[in-house]
């Protein structure tokens, strides 16, 4: 029989996977099978870190919005629990990232809010 090179369609199939790779260091953006390995381990770190990320983003704001609310030296004390259950309850619909964003930026424009939800 004759010999069969099928250098080419491996050299494709290693290239993708190289150009996926190119920025890691060391053994893990020259070696093939490493390079293989780092790739599953890349998605699925990324993958995983996708749901993580919402869940952070979401302690972050709630922290600023009790960071905020729980300074005593302003008009208003509130509790955070008790913030976010009355806006609902009076179906203004603000979510905590706007809500966040509304308390760092605009302080007096939350402490307004947070006093009418309180007289109401």
């Amino acid at each position: 029989m004759t010999r069969i090179k099928r250098g080419s369609i491996a050299q494709k199939r290693r290239t993708k996977i190289r150009l996926f790779t190119s920025s890691f260091r060391g053994a893990h953006s020259k070696l093939t099978r490493t390079i293989a390995q780092q790739k599953i381990k890349a998605l699925v770190s990324s993958d995983r870190d996708r749901d993580r990320k919402k869940r952070d983003f979401r302690a972050l704001w709630i922290s600023r919005i009790n960071a905020i609310i729980g300074q005593k030296n302003k008009n208003v004390y509130y509790i955070y629990s008790n913030l976010m259950y009355n806006l609902y309850k009076k179906q203004l619909l603000l979510n905590r990232k706007i809500v966040a964003q509304i308390a760092i930026l605009k302080g007096n424009c939350f402490f307004m809010i947070a006093n009418d939800i309180i007289k109401k």
